[in-house]
């Protein structure tokens, strides 16, 4: 079955002018950063069809005549074919909001070829763009979105015509970016995720992870100082890192730290994947009057090795000696080389400068290059 990407052009392919919102003029003509390697990239490696979908309000009349439009169009479509992006289809609706036409997007006249046609995977298509509408049109369409925009926030606004949200417009947006390169990312290689759910006679862990995310998290332990560290590998590592945890407590904290970190380096081993095109090595960083170092390495083989003093028993609800603990759970759970060193007088300072040098290893070290998109080592296995 053919998949499709359905792109807009203004705000996804060339710059949409402010006030206007639309191109009239080739000086206005400014093309999205990064979109043609890319998209090109897309075009070269993915099997999608592309179909060009867009309003252009108002086209044919005299405030927008047709032979601007066909002139810019046509120079914007040249530019592209020169850089190997073709389209298969382009649909262009020239209406206003006002004429409420079934042709215009988010609604779906246009596209009568795609909608029950069993040659067309439409859950395995997506449509690209900048706007709330352009999701919308997905939601219609039984497609996924992609939205460029730095986040979801504009998709809890009404839908055009509309008086009260478009329920589930979140759930169909599965990216939301200004970044071209992220979309090809994602489109090439998928979005790195893991869940794992453990459960014992001593505590009931749930761990779910993005390394593609933006640092968003959802922590709870149990051990409030805990929590505070763990939350520093989500936002400083740039990892989407939910975190619940029932354990038991009233015995001590032991089990609680320990499983939550095989949990977790169980989850970082399933969302790296088959690790092709990562940079596999991380290491960093001061915080204050403490030095913290951590190296590590995605090459399959646990190992830690730890440097660090703590002179308090606890910090928080947290026994100072379950931090080497911690660190050797996560390690042989996630298959990973791990070297910290850390060094300083106040003690709060020092372990969260552990995990905040962890997290940006690990940010590090999942780094991915589709364009380079090999396996990270001599032996051709990790």
């Amino acid at each position: 079955m053919k998949k499709v990407l359905f792109i807009d052009r203004d705000g996804t392919l060339v710059i949409e002018p402010p006030i206007t919102y639309q191109v009239d003029t080739f000086e206005q003509l400014e093309f999205y950063p990064g979109v043609m390697r890319h998209l090109g990239f897309i075009r070269s490696n993915l099997d999608f069809e592309f179909a060009l979908v867009s309003n252009q309000d108002g086209l044919g009349k005299p405030t927008y005549p047709q032979e601007r439009f066909d002139a810019i169009q046509r120079l914007i479509m040249q530019t592209l074919e020169g850089e190997g992006i073709t389209f298969d289809e382009i649909y262009i609706d020239p209406s206003t909001p006002e004429e409420n036409s079934p042709n215009r997007k988010p609604r779906t006249g246009m596209l009568g070829k795609y909608i029950g046609n069993p040659e067309y995977d439409l859950a395995g298509s997506f449509v690209i763009g900048d706007r709330y509408t352009d999701v919308e049109l997905a939601h219609n369409l039984g497609c996924k979105a992609i939205l460029l925009q730095k986040d979801k926030s504009s998709l809890h606004l009404k839908s055009e015509g509309g008086e009260t949200e478009v329920p589930g417009l979140a759930d169909d947006c599965v990216l939301a970016t200004t970044d071209w390169a992220r979309i090809a990312e994602f489109l090439f290689a998928g979005e790195r995720t893991a869940e794992v759910h453990r459960v014992t006679s001593e505590t009931d862990v749930y761990v779910w992870l993005c390394l593609d995310g933006t640092g968003t998290c959802s922590i709870d332990t149990g051990l409030g100082f805990f929590d505070h560290m763990l939350e520093q590998i989500g936002r400083h590592g740039g990892m989407d890192l939910t975190i619940k945890v029932k354990g038991d407590l009233h015995v001590d904290e032991h089990h609680t730290i320990e499983d939550t970190a095989i949990a977790l380096g169980e989850c970082l081993y399933q969302a790296l994947g088959s690790k092709r095109g990562i940079e596999r090595y991380g290491f960093a960083l001061p915080m204050d009057d403490c030095l913290c170092q951590v190296c590590l390495d995605f090459g399959g083989r646990p190992w830690l090795v730890w440097d660090a003093e703590f002179h308090r028993e606890k910090i928080g609800e947290m026994p100072t000696e379950m931090f080497l603990h911690f660190f050797k759970s996560l390690s042989d759970n996630a298959r990973m080389n791990l070297n910290i060193k850390a060094e300083g007088e106040n003690e709060h300072h020092k372990i969260e400068g552990i995990f905040k040098a962890l997290a940006r290893a690990l940010k590090m070290a999942v780094r991915r290059d589709i364009y380079h998109y090999q396996l990270p080592s001599s032996k051709g296995v990790l």
